[in-house]
């Protein structure tokens, strides 16, 4: 009986799957095809370019940090997340002239910094405006890194301060340090437990999964718009699934309740 169960599972599982992969498949092929996916505007982002034009006009830095999760950590889509932005912040840094320091924890973290930078500058025609110095590696200790940070931003006096990814209980000596210099803070992560230090001293904050939607929202490319939308789709489903629980449960229908209960754990 067990074993039958254990089947049947996987086979719902892999339905599952497949159904999902085809989903994406269409919804990748239509965004090719010029179809436009909605996602809602979400303010911190938005906020970015606000950010890099009041440093361009002060003369000022952009401070960035891709938080301090290394990549082999669970928290590690965080950093995959805030590198998506760093892109986005490092190519407006480059076509207004202005300055970037990007700071990080984790050695491993520096060299896709360094390239990310270099890409963008390059992109934008203006390599030669690339500075690797301010690319830098501070401490993979947590303390001294933010340590670190709130020296470099109160020394270069930073316009604009923008963070994101995994961070933990620096979150707030960073935006104080960013609010001392008189930055604008652009700040997001999944961490749920830091959120309320960002929420309060920065001025536009990304809760929660906004921080993995970023990359897709900054670049509209059709590949990472339809991802978003399928996993829309998918939530949708898991909450017509929670809501027919409960009526089951709250009706007593039992063939509802087995069902789900053998399936959808």
């Amino acid at each position: 009986m067990l074993e039958e169960i254990f089947v049947v599972n996987r086979l719902v599982l892999f339905g599952i799957t497949v159904a999902i992969a085809v989903i994406m498949l269409i919804a990748i092929r239509r965004a090719k095809k010029g179809k436009k996916y909605f996602i809602r505007r979400i303010a911190g982002l938005e906020a970015i370019d606000e950010a890099v034009g009041r440093a361009t006009e002060m003369g000022r830095p952009v401070h960035f940090s891709p938080g301090i999760a290394s990549l082999s950590e669970e928290t590690a889509a965080q950093t995959l997340a805030g590198l998506a932005v760093l892109g986005y912040v490092a190519r407006l840094t480059a076509k207004y002239d202005t300055d970037l320091i990007v700071t990080n924890r984790m050695a491993e973290v520096l060299p896709i910094t360094e390239e990310v930078v270099r890409q963008s500058y390059l992109s934008e025609g203006k390599p030669e405006n690339y500075n690797p110095d301010n690319i830098i590696f501070l401490s993979d200790e947590q303390f001294a890194y933010a340590a670190g940070c709130m020296g470099i931003m109160s020394r270069e006096k930073v316009a604009a301060n923008i963070m994101m990814g995994a961070f933990w209980a620096e979150s707030l000596i960073f935006a104080e340090g960013g609010f001392v210099a008189g930055s604008i803070q652009v700040a997001g992560t999944a961490n749920t437990h830091q959120l309320p230090f960002f929420l309060a001293a920065c001025d536009y904050c990304l809760i929660g999964e906004e921080l993995f939607a970023a990359g897709a929202y900054l670049s509209q490319d059709p590949m990472q718009v339809a991802s978003i939308r399928v996993q829309d789709i998918g939530k949708v489903a898991a909450v017509l699934l929670i809501i027919v629980g409960t009526i089951a449960s709250t009706c007593n229908w039992p063939v509802i309740i087995d069902f789900l209960a053998k399936f959808a754990s």
